[in-house]
């Protein structure tokens, strides 16, 4: 705790103003070669923002021909992507002038509201991928442009480079010194001033790699999304390497290619990333651009970072065994013990709720709890807490000892046993999952066992559905029926417990929150008592 807070105070220190003056670039910096750019252009994005249209984090803002800079917004992420000018990939291929000049434009108009320092816009991730966009993109904002602004834009391209170097081993989130390592040596890949720091930056690189990915090579947040997002960049910067230093990008490789299968791994059949521990709807076209540039599959049944794969035939199950992230990694982790996703074939049959969106920030500690998945509770509280004061707030937090995660290939199933209920409840909880038939057949069984006096009443087990799907039920009937978007049926089988169906939500980039509907199982507890569940396709 006292090493967080003398991080945090140096960090106040080197950010005030009578400090902020070392920040200058050198005036002679010579950027004479572009960083890779791995993700895809679309012509379209181009002919929206010239008419004032920002389509940003899958959401479409209308300017009115302000600047979008100037644009008062609850929307974070579409803020965050404006600031990151990962945008500027769409003008990369402009011939026309007045798209080109419009990305300059755009460059010169953040500088100037924004080209000093400010916490928000200057935060180092941030930072961080701003200046790999502009290194990636820098000829576009400089070739053709007068002097005075190419001079410009290069002092304050400096300047954020010189805050990343000044600030990089003071920051307090993994997220940010991984991001903050990797632009440092893009800019020893990219300025011939900086090529003497080149293998003294890619060795702090690879320290990050080291102490932020596990022996899976999963990022120890545990959050897909995010391992994706670093994985991006790394793809990106491995190009760069590949045309100036074969020996180093040969050493980065072998480092991305566990990332790369831990990627594939947490992957449905629906070519969506799991929702587990944060992560939401991510751009498809960066998800396939990115597993592209990598031969590391998982393809199999196997467990990977604290998670749970099951495959047969078109069928995934990934499940989560709710493995405690360290204090570092876990200010955005979801308290999903023993949660999981279906997919078959392309299409999603169990989900989980996903994050909070942007403008439901308020409601973003709801959307971690164990209801917004597809999870045990007891008494409706979670496996784990979320800190809710102190200075540990908004941290996810274990309780009780670590879950015990079984992957077993010869008949395809997974056990996890979890015990964060048992100081609360006297209640241990194990949950097997198995895939049977070609996996048209999902079958699960949650076992309770008491390790104490149980104070717990209830156990409610929580199944949300895919976007689009139907729950038919017949009242003099005990079995349900689950009609998908596609039209393909589903039969749900349960016994040990009451079932009622509720409204639910799944997160979408597009929608906000896309309403579904969940199948919920609630029953007593009891020492030995199971709940199982059988999950069908139907022929036809």
């Amino acid at each position: 705790m006292m090493r967080r807070a003398a991080f945090g105070a140096a960090e106040v220190v080197v950010t005030l103003p009578v400090v902020r003056w070392t920040w200058a670039g050198l005036s002679d910096d010579k950027f004479t070669a572009p960083l890779a750019e791995i993700r895809p252009s679309d012509r379209d994005t181009v002919r929206e923002m010239m008419a004032g249209r920002y389509l940003l984090a899958a959401r479409l803002v209308d300017t009115g021909g302000t600047s979008p800079f100037a644009i008062e917004t609850q929307h974070a992420d579409w803020r965050d992507e404006l600031l990151s000018f990962s945008w500027l990939r769409h003008f990369r291929d402009a011939r026309d002038e007045g798209e080109r000049s419009l990305a300059r434009m755009l460059a010169l108009d953040w500088i100037g509201r924004e080209g000093h320092f400010q916490r928000r816009s200057w935060a180092p991730a941030l930072c961080a991928t701003r200046v790999m966009n502009w290194l990636r993109h820098y000829t576009l904002l400089t070739d053709g442009a007068p002097a005075e602004q190419a001079q410009r834009i290069l002092k304050v391209l400096g300047r954020q480079i010189q805050s990343l170097k000044l600030r990089g081993n003071l920051t307090r989130r993994p997220l940010d010194a991984m991001l903050t390592a990797t632009a440092l040596l893009a800019v020893a890949l990219c300025d011939e001033l900086e090529h003497k720091d080149t293998e003294r930056r890619f060795a702090a690189l690879l320290h990050e790699l080291d102490t932020q990915l596990d022996a899976d090579g999963l990022h120890l947040s545990r959050s897909p999304a995010l391992h994706l997002e670093i994985l991006a960049e790394l793809a990106s910067l491995r190009l760069t390497l590949a045309a100036r230093h074969e020996g180093l990008a040969r050493d980065l490789e072998s480092r991305l290619e566990p990332m790369y299968r831990a990627l594939d791994a947490l992957t449905l059949g629906t070519g969506e990333l799991g929702y587990f521990q944060g992560t939401g709807q991510v751009p498809h076209d960066l998800l396939v651009t990115v597993q592209a540039q990598g031969i590391g599959r998982f393809g199999r049944t196997g467990q990977l970072g604290g998670y749970g794969v099951l495959r047969s035939g078109p069928a995934i199950v990934i499940a989560d065994s709710g493995q405690a992230q360290k204090l570092a990694f876990a200010e955005a982790g979801h308290a999903g013990a023993m949660a999981f996703e279906f997919s078959f074939g392309n299409e999603l049959v169990i989900a989980n709720c996903g994050p909070a969106p942007a403008q439901l920030a308020e409601r973003q500690r709801l959307f971690r709890l164990g209801a917004a998945h597809s999870a045990p509770t007891v008494n409706f509280e979670s496996a784990a807490a979320i800190a809710e004061r102190g200075p540990l707030t908004g941290q996810l937090r274990a309780l009780g000892t670590p879950p015990q995660l079984i992957v077993n290939d010869d008949d395809c199933s997974i056990i996890i046993v979890e015990h964060g209920f048992e100081r609360r409840f006297g209640v241990t909880l194990e949950r097997r999952i198995s895939l049977l038939g070609d996996g048209r057949t999902l079958v699960g069984q949650d076992r309770m066992g008491l390790s104490g006096k149980s104070t717990g009443e209830s156990l409610t087990l929580r199944f949300h559905l895919a976007p689009g799907a139907e729950v038919i039920r017949d009242a003099a009937d005990e079995v349900v029926r689950i009609r998908l978007g596609s039209g393909r049926k589903w039969t749900f089988l349960f016994e040990g417990a009451r079932l009622r169906v509720e409204e639910s939500v799944r997160q979408s980039a597009h929608f906000g929150l896309h309403r579904t509907q969940q199948l919920v199982l609630e029953a007593g507890i009891s020492h030995g008592a199971e709940i199982a569940w059988i999950l069908t396709q139907e022929n036809g």
